[in-house]
């Protein structure tokens, strides 16, 4: 139970290459009759000269080094796991039996059409629910992530204004913005122009209106913002962006707060990506597999990526000829289809009304949390959040226990803890998202730890400043760990390749 968490025994486990030896094996494979291939004529330069250092283990050896890995980590199917700007929701565990189905699981990408008719039927049903929640008139499912998402609908945006004879380089950002939007500007070749927010922390068209001329490409824009609000002038953003040639790109990170009670098409969003990974249940981390399919107005259609799923004659096709102007493929294949598949199915079990409640629960704990954890700590917007809210480490000063100290201490008590330190806009900000699926024990458990903490935080500072004393692992140099990561095994004394 969150709250509660104990020590217990883990093993300290070597690198899967490091264990084994030599004649070891955990598969039996029959004779097979394929002929010999000679490497080196098949390969050339290229063939090896020594063969890979592969480990040699038995099956329980493989079982044991991953289950002990697994005990290892913290999931959203061990406790909370209240990481702002992120949505981890609870994954349903049909979704993982839709994506096994044998005809979806074994089909191969290259397959014709003709036979493919349900998976192109899903992705064709899955883009017209993703188009309606949002209110796009159509969704690309290329994308392999969110940014990836991003990337693409400024993509869309620069071939649009090239096809209109312009050649705008800005795009306008709000200090609230996720670290991904200037990075999808750069790789664009725009010029990502940062703008304060307002003092209640969102954007207004005051604010704004001084950085719009007619080398705007486009205003990038999440709402609700990565401080947890509405962005309540949304409408007029976008009429005063359009007035000047510019597009609004919407960013749809939180979109778990809006689903079934704000379209961001119908407040003037031109192009937004989605992340399934968040709004849609399917699965966070690990590198991927992901998908961030990107929803667009009818005025970006001929710069779409292609293939495009079309429904023609009661049958659905790849269509790779309809768009000239297209920014072109964006991936292998057609996308992640998995990840179709599972946010499909959430759809399809959620319908409309369950995605509305799941909104509407995900915004009543975060204003449930704003209350309770407001009683003690410093809430910087004191006004009706959204799915998230900002709490700051302002009253611990005195204690010198800091936000990171309270992130380290949280794992003691068995809770993943929140965002650090974003948004940048709030000083020791730490940003909570408890999504719909916790329930209101879960809740208080947690507002119960975070007293607790800021309790000993007066009384016992270095209990705040030593944690965290349950984990395996307590604190790692995490800036060596970025500046300067171990990615790759050798064996020691080794010259042969990898």
């Amino acid at each position: 139970m969150p709250g509660s968490a104990t020590s217990g025994l883990s093993f300290q486990t070597p690198l899967i290459f490091e264990q084994g030896s030599p004649g070891r094996d955990g598969a039996s494979l029959g004779d097979d009759d394929l002929p010999n291939v000679d490497p080196e004529r098949a390969f050339g330069k290229m063939a090896r000269q020594s063969p890979p250092l592969l480990p040699e283990v038995s099956e329980p050896e493989v079982v044991r080094h991953y289950v002990r890995l697994s005990q290892q980590n913290f999931a959203i199917d061990i406790g909370m796991y209240p990481l702002g700007s992120c949505t981890m929701k609870y994954n349903p565990k049909v979704n993982e039996w839709a994506a096994r189905l044998p005809g979806f699981a074994n089909l191969h990408p290259y397959m014709p059409d003709e036979l493919a008719q349900g998976a192109l039927e899903l992705m064709w049903r899955l883009e017209q629910g993703l188009a309606e929640v949002c209110g796009m008139d159509r969704v690309s499912l290329h994308p392999a992530a969110g940014a990836q998402g991003e990337l693409t609908g400024l993509m869309m945006i620069r071939a649009y204004h090239r096809a209109q004879g312009r050649d705008p380089k800005k795009v306008l950002i709000p200090d609230t913005a996720h670290g991904t939007n200037p990075a999808s500007c750069a790789l664009n070749g725009l010029k990502a122009v940062p703008f304060p927010v307002g003092e209640q922390g969102i954007v207004t068209t005051e604010a704004l209106a001084p950085f719009v001329d007619d080398d705007v490409a486009a205003v990038m824009a999440t709402n609700p913002n990565t401080v947890g609000l509405f962005e309540s002038e949304m409408a007029a953003i976008s009429e005063l962006v359009h007035s000047k040639g510019g597009l609004v790109y919407g960013d749809g990170a939180n979109l778990n707060a809006l689903m079934g009670r704000a379209r961001p098409g119908d407040l003037g969003i031109d192009v937004m990506q989605f992340n399934l990974h968040k709004t849609f249940t399917t699965p966070h981390g690990g590198g991927g597999p992901g998908c961030g399919p990107v929803g667009y107005k009818a005025l970006l259609d001929p710069f779409a990526p292609v293939p495009v799923v079309e429904h023609r004659d009661d049958r659905f096709v790849l269509d790779y000829d309809k768009r000239p102007a297209s920014v072109g493929r964006l991936r292998s294949f057609q996308g992640n289809f998995g990840m179709m598949v599972r946010a499909y199915a959430y759809l399809r079990e959620m319908g409309a009304e369950g995605l509305k409640q799941a909104t509407d629960l995900a915004v009543l704990n975060a204003n449930y949390l704003r209350v309770r954890l407001g009683e003690v700590w410093h809430v910087p917007y004191e006004r009706i959040c959204m799915h998230e809210v900002v709490i700051s480490d302002r009253h611990l000063k005195d204690s010198h226990v800091t936000t990171m100290d309270v992130a380290k201490r949280l794992m003691d008590y068995g809770f993943h803890p929140p965002t650090v330190y974003f948004p940048l806009v709030v000083k020791g900000a730490m940003l909570i998202e408890p999504t719909e699926t916790e329930s209101l024990q879960t809740l208080d458990e947690f507002v119960e730890v975070m007293k607790t903490i800021s309790d000993e935080a007066a009384a016992e500072p270095e209990r705040a400043k030593g944690a965290p004393q349950l984990t395996r692992l307590r604190r790692l140099d995490e800036t060596q760990a970025a500046r300067k990561p171990v990615l790759r095994w050798t064996a020691p004394g080794s010259q042969s390749e990898p």
